[in-house]
């Protein structure tokens, strides 16, 4: 356990951090959904580290002042983007409170160093945005506080405080709108998270590797990494065209930190996302603005400038917009179902997205028009699987823009299946929803489960615990055991120009128990084709399938 660092164990604590990010950067990358893509995150946090870590090498002293000066100094250097500039002023802020220690830092100097962290961080961007990085920093480091008194080793404090992390990333999508409606999590807030994370790896002496984790949103079907918004996007809602960068050096000696601060007043004056940060030796500059050339001007009174980067913007979108109207399709698919192999299976079928519901969880129409939406297609097709989600998708049709919704009336997962299989590229919308319809008459479907209650329905008396079987109707079978109820349910539904028996067993169910009962079904019907598949669905122990 460790209840100080010294330098050196914070030299590869920072190593550790910034390889960490590397492994990970394309998943932080992924999370980038906002209309006009400043650069990309975990690319630029990643870039911003290896600065950090180019200066740290080169350090020859391992005294906590030099090492954390070159940290903060390699950061600044090579601090790219939004996301970058923030993640420089974290680690600034960090090593001011660190880099005053003689030989070792406890937990509540680390805390206090999260804390100035946090300040600078917020101190660096003119209008600060809560929903992002800087509320991932400010929760923990908050907590940090309160718990560092008690955590007194290392690894428990991190490990708190990488918990409370996840709860900030959780809330972000509650803080910043357009999170929310793409579903997903901060992914500044995530880069921060994964150098956090490698920080404690490294005390604890676990091997680093992917670590980001899907954190939950409202969206249930969510997936990091979505571009759809952009689609529809309006291009003169960018009020300002340029990103522009640029780093000012060998200031004049006439320059004042007050020159610095007014600077960052003018820029505001003529754009917005702006950061402004240094000292008299160097300072960071990030703007959007429509006027890229008096940025450098008003800057050039201060110093030299080194490294100009100025981007289009509008143009990016453009490019992007132009990729994904490429990449449109005709004709998309989407499915609801619960279970980890069905839903492997509906993708195995080629459906584009998946809504995690059914019996237990029906997703709203709402739910169902956001999912449809982020289908890069003109014609949607959508596969309830149960008839009390068919009428929330027909609804859905009405929140969706620019695209036609088809909805299949599937009432179980196996018609959703058939209709699936049914889908032809090459053939028109029309011809594909015709066909997906008649589909549904082939299949059969039935559901073993348990009973809840005591009670008498469709001629049976049933008491809680039974193992009940049914169609999409009534109960068909009971008995005492799951293999017994199957055997049954399949005697009551199976006709003589059925020739294909499926078992979809759920989460429950043994794969060695599926396998004996089919066998036993394959015996009793040779006449049959009979087969069984993970379903991994909850609530019923299997699901059949007779076609």
């Amino acid at each position: 356990m460790h209840k100080t660092i010294n330098s050196t164990e914070f030299r590869k604590m920072i190593l550790v951090g910034a390889k960490q990010l590397e492994i990970n950067r394309a998943k932080v990358d992924a999370l980038n959904v906002f209309p006009v893509p400043d650069g990309d995150t975990g690319t630029n946090m990643s870039l911003t580290m290896q600065s950090a870590v180019k200066e740290l090498t080169a350090c020859p002293s391992n005294a906590f002042a030099e090492v954390c000066n070159s940290i903060s100094r390699g950061a600044l250097k090579g601090a790219r983007g939004n996301s970058g500039v923030i993640l420089s002023q974290i680690l600034k802020g960090i090593c001011s409170v660190l880099g005053k220690c003689e030989k070792e830092a406890d937990t509540k100097t680390f805390a206090k160093a999260m804390e100035q962290g946090t300040k600078v961080a917020y101190g660096a961007v003119s209008v600060p945005k809560e929903g992002t990085i800087l509320t991932v920093i400010r929760m923990m480091s908050e907590h940090a506080s309160k718990i560092a008194s008690k955590r007194k080793n290392f690894e428990e404090f991190f490990k708190d405080v990488i918990a409370e992390g996840e709860k900030a990333l959780a809330l972000t999508p509650e803080l910043l709108p357009v999170l929310k409606k793409a579903g997903v999590v901060d992914s500044g807030g995530v880069g921060l998270m994964t150098i956090i994370k490698g920080f404690a790896s490294e005390l604890t002496g676990e091997e680093i590797a992917e670590s980001i984790t899907e954190v939950e949103t409202e969206q249930t079907d969510a997936d990091f990494g979505d571009n759809s918004n952009i689609i529809n996007m309006d291009l003169g809602e960018i009020q300002y065209a340029y990103c522009t960068e640029f780093f000012i050096i060998n200031l004049k000696k006439s320059t004042t930190l007050s020159a610095i601060d007014r600077l960052r007043d003018r820029l505001m004056a003529i754009g917005d996302s702006v950061i402004c940060i240094g000292d008299l030796e160097l300072v960071k500059v990030h703007v959007h603005t429509n006027q890229p050339g008096k940025a450098l001007s008003y800057a050039l009174e201060l110093g030299e400038l080194d490294r100009p980067k100025i981007e289009n913007m509008l143009e990016q979108n453009r490019q992007l917009k132009a990729k994904l109207d490429a990449e449109k399709k005709e004709m998309g698919m989407l499915a609801i179902c619960t279970g980890s192999g069905l839903s492997d299976i509906f993708r195995d079928l080629s459906v584009d997205r998946i809504i995690e519901g059914g019996q237990t969880m029906n997703p709203s129409a709402s739910d169902i028009a956001n999912a449809a939406q982020k289908i890069n297609a003109e014609h949607i097709f959508v596969f309830p699987n149960n008839k009390n989600i068919i009428l929330a998708a027909e609804q859905a049709k009405n929140l969706v823009e620019n695209k036609t919704i088809h909805v299949i009336p599937t009432k179980n997962v196996p018609q959703g299946f058939a209709a699936a299989l049914e889908f032809n590229p090459e053939m028109s919308a029309v011809e594909n929803k015709t066909n997906m319809i008649h589909a549904l008459d082939n299949v059969k479907a039935g559901q073993v489960t348990y009973a809840v209650r005591n009670t008498q329905l469709n001629g049976f008396t049933i008491k809680e615990g039974d193992i009940i079987g049914l169609d999409d109707k009534k109960i068909l079978a009971k008995s005492r055991s799951v293999e017994e109820t199957v055997l049954k349910l399949v005697a009551k539904m199976k006709e003589d120009f059925h020739q294909m028996i499926t078992l979809y067993y759920g989460e429950e169910v043994k794969e060695s128990d599926a396998e004996e009962l089919c066998a036993t079904i394959a015996e009793k019907y040779p006449d049959c084709d009979v087969d069984f598949h993970n379903g991994g669905q909850s609530v019923y122990y299997y699901i059949l399938s007779l076609e």
